[in-house]
């Protein structure tokens, strides 16, 4: 990945024989194609812009956007509906440089009769791909995960090896950092997490519903951070695949999304996450009084039906899924060293 000037580390060690060649992401938005898979319990699989099923007070649209990212389509459909805007739901955000499908939430309790004329309106915006009564609102995280057709250009490197690295993360899967664009241009969303915890700042206490994302988004790309160092520190160590002593998940090796309290690791995986912490107290300090519940957070990272084809010597085209919270760019950027043609962090 391209080199950032800034004092955080935003590039991460890679699995494997590491970064076997060059390319270039996003050079225009049809390069980079994102379809939000919903799988949520009681919602239909398949259902069309003309099929107003279900019951409920949330009318749920699947758009298609390019250009767009999601808060701002979020808070025009707010507008247009005529409602408060954390009254329309998301399970995620999608990058505005990129075609993208996804599901959005409008509460409009006792207004089905205007749901044809309401959907015709924001037909005008963006193209609606289907429509569905729901009884609750979308949240973030409620969708299963995300299908990815992404091409990459001026692709430098040995077919072979390309091939080969692409079967090793097929099998075995790849590190699962959080992408660059959680942290912000040159890492700011970190720097403004230290000046809030120092200012004694919570997200909880900060007035207005804006300041409150924000500052949550703050905290949220501390503790993304905190684990991307601990996941490298793996990384180096070759034990990401493993399970330690002290692992608090029966099943698989996680990670710490760090919060008051630090960990809930014990015994040698607990003392590598303290000491990888430890080496950035400013950060760890954020959480001293945040209140937030330490998580985990898998190390492994492993596509669903990851596919390929050259459609010239030059152009890659893969395809692949990927679960709610993973990023493309760690998949593509576990092989290759990448160009972002659209000036900014991609995100998946």
């Amino acid at each position: 990945m391209t080199a950032d000037p800034s004092p955080w580390c935003l590039d991460w060690p890679v699995s494997g024989e590491g970064r076997v060649g060059r390319a270039v992401l996003k050079v225009s938005p049809e390069t980079f194609f994102v379809d939000e898979d919903l799988g949520l319990p009681g919602f239909p699989e398949e259902c069309g812009a003309d099929q107003r099923q279900g019951g409920g007070e949330h009318l749920c649209l699947r758009l298609e956007k390019c250009g767009d990212n999601t808060d701002y389509v979020a808070r025009q459909l707010a507008d247009l509906a005529g409602c408060r805007a954390h009254e329309v739901g998301v399970c995620g955000l999608k990058d505005r440089h990129a075609v993208t499908r996804q599901w959005f939430s409008i509460q409009r309790p006792g207004r089905e009769a205007e749901d044809v004329d309401f959907v015709a309106t924001v037909a005008e915006r963006w193209p609606v791909l289907a429509c569905h009564r729901f009884n609750r609102k979308l949240r973030r995280g409620d969708h299963r995960g995300n299908r990815f057709r992404i091409t990459l250009v001026a692709v430098e490197g040995d077919r072979a090896a390309i091939e080969s690295a692409l079967n090793l993360v097929a099998r075995e899967g790849c590190p699962n950092y959080f992408g660059r664009q959680r942290f912000g241009h040159n890492g700011g969303n970190l720097d403004r997490a230290i000046a809030d915890a120092k200012k004694g700042h919570r997200p909880q206490r900060r007035r207005g519903h804006g300041n409150r994302q924000k500052a949550g988004l703050y905290l949220s790309a501390a503790r993304s951070w905190l684990f991307n160092a601990v996941l490298a520190e793996r990384v180096r160590q070759g034990n990401w695949h493993q399970r330690l002593p002290g692992e608090p998940d029966p099943e698989r090796p996680t990670g710490p999304l760090w919060g008051d309290g630090g960990t809930r690791a014990t015994e040698v995986q607990e003392t590598l996450e303290r000491q990888v912490v430890a080496a950035m107290p400013e950060l760890e300090a954020v959480f001293a009084a945040s209140r937030m519940s330490p998580e985990r957070r898998p190390l492994v990272l492993l596509p669903g039906q990851l596919e390929w084809q050259w459609p010239s010597v030059s152009e890659l085209t893969l395809t692949f899924h990927l679960q709610a919270g993973q990023y493309a760019t760690a998949l593509i950027g576990n092989v290759f060293e990448l160009q972002d043609a659209s000036g900014l962090a991609a995100s998946g």
